[in-house]
Order: C-alpha cells, then structure tokens, then sequence
C-alpha cells in the first residue's frame, strides 16, 4: 500500500518548489529567482493557448455542423459534435483549475471544487475515448457492411450510443470520486485537513478499473476495429481500381461494335460504378481523418496512463519529478484542442465550413452565388432523392475544391 502521508506531503513541497516558490532560494539566488519567473510566465502562456484553442476550435466545430446541412446529413458528425462537446468542457471545467494550480502551486478552490474538478477531469477523458470507440463502430459498418448501414446507423441508435457513452462516463467519475471511494481513507483525511491541496491520489482498485474502463478496453477495441477497416479498405480500393480499367476497356470496345441501346446500358451501368466509387472514397477519407483522430488521442494519452498506472501500483518504489506528472496532464489536454486542427486539415467539409463561419473564402462564383454556402447547404438536397441510393451527398457545380 501506497504512503499516502509521505505521498502527499512530498506532493506538496516538490509542487512548491518546482513553481518557483522557496522564497529562501530566491533570495539568495537573483538569477534563479530570474528564470524561474520566466520559465512561468512560459508556462502560463502555453497552458492559455491549450484553453483558447480548445475552446475556438470546439465550438468552430460545433456551429459548422449546426450551420450546414451537408455535415448535419452525415450521422458520424453526431458523434464528432458530441466529442467537441466533451473536449469544449474539458477547456472550461477543467484546464483553468490545473492551470492556476500549476502556477500558484496551490488550490485555492476550497474542497467542494476539489472534487468537482478531480470528477470532471476522469468525466472527460473517459467520454473522448468512448466516443471514438463509438466513431470507430461507426466507420466500420460504413465500409464494411455499407448495404445495411443505412439501416443499423439510425438517428434512434446513434442518440442511445451517445446516452450510453455520457452515462459510462458519469458511472466511472462522479459517484466514486463523491463517495470517496476512488482513494485510500488516509488520503481523504488528509484533503480534509488540507484545504489547500488537491493531489489526485488513487488506490489500486480504482487505478486498475478506471485506466481500463477509460484507456485500455477502448482502445484495443479501436484499433482491431481500424485494423480491419484498413485491410477492408485496401481490399475496396484495388476492386476499384481493377474495376475502372475493366470499364474503361469495355467503353471503348462496345463504342466500335455495340448497337446504340447496347452502349446506353452500358454507360447506365457506368454511372452506377462511378457513384459507387464516389462512396467509397468518401467512406475511406472519413474513415482515414478519423482514424488520425484516434492515433492523435493515443499518443497523447498513453503516456498519462501509463505513468498512473505504474506510479499507483508501485507507489514509493517508482519516484518521479512532478515536473512530468504536470506534462502528461497537459499533454493530455492538448488533445482537445488538436482535433479540430485535424478536420480542418483532411476534411473539406469541414475546412470548407471553417472557411465560411471565419469568412475567409473568396473565391468567386457564376451568378453571384456564394460558393461555400452552396457547397455545404445545397448538394445534400439536390441528391437526396437521387435513383442511386447508396450516393448521399455530391458536391455542387460550384463547390469548393481542394
């Protein structure tokens, strides 16, 4: 069992000491004291573009997908809202009081945010990783079963999915860290008597449970789940391609010798193999963002977990410089502010939307329409109601290109 006294109190004086607060060492130390405002006045800056980040971009997401039907018709954006959501809060509810923990070097919140803040920190984390599990499920029926998608992605299931990630997460944070039951009892009289602190010390039991309900079951599930979307893909991708040589081949053989009915069959059937593809590349770059979404989410996260693991299991046998501890939560953090960075980087809907909502796209369109508002708000509708059902969206006469 974990020390939790010594844990604590050693907690406590490295925090200290790391923000520049031994006012002794200062004094005798001019140049010390020097770097030490600068190394925080760093620090500060980087956490508030962590915040303003995180915040500019989740809510840039949320408004596009409100604004536009293009991304509103699109039932994986429903969970893509609800992760911005989830990463929104996290930069509202939870970096400002690491933040001003990290710079004073102590709580100054009283117990009550304590807890608030410790509960929403797990909430949080714990609904991302849910949400791409469920994004990961999402994309999975859409490449591999794409006859029955239409049919088991329904409006209905993607609403009970969301229910069941935002409960899971509520399950797994609020009620064991409100009934105490997520820390040892010496830990939870020490926060009684220090009002002051608010180091999350966890025992074993709940280190084990909550890494693999939040981290680790998840994450296995994502990627067995993109490891076969990805072999699917390149399966659908070579079928494509042999497809449209063989297509090719036939268009010219049949312009020589087929009789007019003949060809006009043949280049219906044409049209339908060139919509097919359409999907399938639209499937796949939706399939290849969001699967850069997910290796982003690890790479931030399996540090932090790693470290709370192995620090919580072996306790005072695996020291460590707070300076890391306070690094991975950050790293942790910055992953809400990274992914809309992401859509506006391999998504055109999504570039194109930020483009309008920031009013940065100029470029000129026949009849003085605006092309973007065309683009997002028009191609949906206009091939709704198309022959070909498997072609949701397309993009309009006067769409944005890449």
């Amino acid at each position: 069992m974990i020390d939790v006294g010594d844990t604590f109190n050693f907690s406590l004086r490295t925090n200290a000491s790391f923000n520049g607060r031994d006012a002794d060492e200062e004094d005798d130390d001019p140049d010390a004291a020097s770097v030490s405002a600068v190394l925080l006045v760093v620090k500060g800056l980087v956490m508030t573009l962590i915040m303003v980040g995180a915040v500019f971009g989740n809510l840039l997401v949320i408004a596009s997908v409100k604004k536009f039907e293009r991304l509103r018709a699109v039932i994986t954006n429903y969970f893509v809202v609800s992760l911005a959501f989830a990463d929104l809060l996290v930069a509202i509810l939870v970096m400002p009081f690491n933040a001003s923990m990290e710079l004073s070097g102590k709580w100054v919140f009283g117990r009550t945010m304590c807890d608030f803040f410790n509960a929403n920190d797990v909430l949080f984390s714990t609904a991302s990783i849910l949400h791409l599990c469920c994004i990961s499920m999402d994309r999975y029926i859409a490449i591999l079963h794409p006859l029955k998608y239409e049919i088991k992605m329904t409006r209905t299931r993607v609403a009970v999915m969301l229910t069941v990630t935002w409960v899971a997460s509520i399950l797994i944070s609020y009620i064991p860290v409100y009934s105490q039951l997520y820390t040892t009892r010496q830990h939870f009289q020490q926060l009684e008597t220090h009002p002051h602190s608010c180091v999350f010390i966890v025992n074993k039991v709940y280190a084990g449970v909550s890494s693999s309900v939040s981290f680790w079951i998840p994450c296995a599930i994502m990627v067995f789940v993109y490891a076969k979307i990805f072999v699917e893909a390149r399966k659908q991708e070579k079928f494509v391609q042999s497809n449209a040589m063989y297509m090719q081949y036939s268009h010219a053989a049949h312009e020589r010798s087929a009789l007019a009915s003949q060809t006009n069959g043949m280049l219906a059937d044409g049209e339908v193999q060139r919509s097919e593809r359409k999907r399938m590349r639209r499937e796949h770059k939706a399939a290849k963002t969001l699967g850069i979404i997910m290796g982003a989410f690890i790479l931030c996260f399996l540090p932090f977990f790693l470290w709370y693991v192995i620090t919580t299991m072996c306790g005072d046998a695996c020291p460590y410089p707070p300076v890391v501890g306070s690094m991975l939560f950050w790293i942790g953090y910055f992953n809400s502010s990274l992914n809309p960075i992401i859509y506006a980087y391999f998504n055109r809907d999504f570039r194109t939307a930020f483009k309008k909502l920031l009013r940065i796209d100029k470029m000129p369109c026949e009849g003085g329409a605006d092309p973007t508002t065309r683009a997002l708000n028009t191609a949906y509708s206009e091939h709704r109601d198309s022959a070909n059902t498997n072609v949701r969206m397309s993009n309009s006469s006067c769409n944005v290109r890449q």
